[in-house]
């Protein structure tokens, strides 16, 4: 006599696969949540020691700028008419396509470096735009005056200037008018968090990382990216500041980056 297995057996393996299944699709579902941010928080942490090196290889100040929401706005709801007029259609077409980049993008951009003439030096983009992996962006409260607390760190938010060529090098200050005000960190040639290249920064700087999405504006006929208020939605809510926060921190003095993230006990 052969061995088999009944139906009922079938049955009841089935239901326990089934069961093991679905107790374990929400933690797969955290684990890559997890990696995610641990994806995001590495490549901001490598990417400011980049920004840094790049100072002192240079000997100069190198800025790492960030793409703020609503970057085509000289104060709430006003479009920046003077600027925008003032871009060339390509320049233009640079301005909108950074728009999927709000909360998410930077890049590095420099007073000068090797190779100008004395008393010549040019701004420089040093790469191109970038962003942090999908599903992950700068927490929106960085970008926001005042301070917040995350865990026991007072986290301030980003210095601005509009001294920054935007949204390429061509457009410099003092011949594109009324330059957006961009948000920034900056190292000086030893390395060092400064605001200009000559005041060092006066306190340690944190960058919180959120997870969720930042859906930019699009045009309901076309379908393409347009200058519109993005919906900003952290998953879960208030992720960025809740106990599983994750965090750069740059030291004033050194200038050099750490992660800093919820330990589990």
């Amino acid at each position: 006599m052969e061995a088999a297995f009944t139906l009922i057996e079938l049955l009841m393996v089935i239901s326990i696969l089934g069961l093991i299944a679905a107790l374990a699709v929400p933690a797969l579902k955290n684990m890559g949540k997890s990696n995610i941010t641990i994806s995001a928080s590495r490549q901001l942490l490598d990417d400011v020691g980049r920004a840094r090196q790049l100072a002192m290889s240079q000997r100069t100040t190198v800025y790492m700028v960030f793409v703020p929401s609503n970057y085509w706005e000289s104060s709430p709801g006003m479009f920046n008419y003077k600027w925008w007029n003032s871009l060339t259609p390509g320049a233009q077409a640079n301005a909108t396509n950074l728009a999927d980049k709000q909360l998410s993008g930077y890049t590095f951009v420099a007073a000068g470096q090797v190779g100008d003439q004395p008393g010549q030096h040019q701004w420089h983009y040093l790469m191109p735009w970038r962003s942090l992996p999908d599903g992950t962006f700068i927490a929106e409260q960085k970008f926001n005056s005042g301070s917040n607390q995350i865990a026991s760190y007072n986290v301030l938010g980003f210095s601005y200037t509009n001294r920054i060529p935007f949204p390429t090098e061509t457009n410099v200050p003092g011949v594109t008018p009324a330059l957006p005000y961009l948000p920034y960190i900056a190292f000086n040639y030893l390395g060092q968090l400064t605001y200009d290249g000559r005041n060092l920064a006066t306190h340690d700087e944190f960058i919180p990382l959120a997870r969720g999405a930042v859906l930019p504006a699009i045009n309901p006929s076309t379908k393409e990216l347009q200058l519109g208020s993005p919906d900003v939605s952290e998953t879960p809510p208030g992720n960025s500041s809740s106990s599983g926060y994750n965090m750069v921190r740059i030291d004033a003095l050194t200038g050099r980056a750490t992660l800093l993230y919820q330990k589990v006990q």
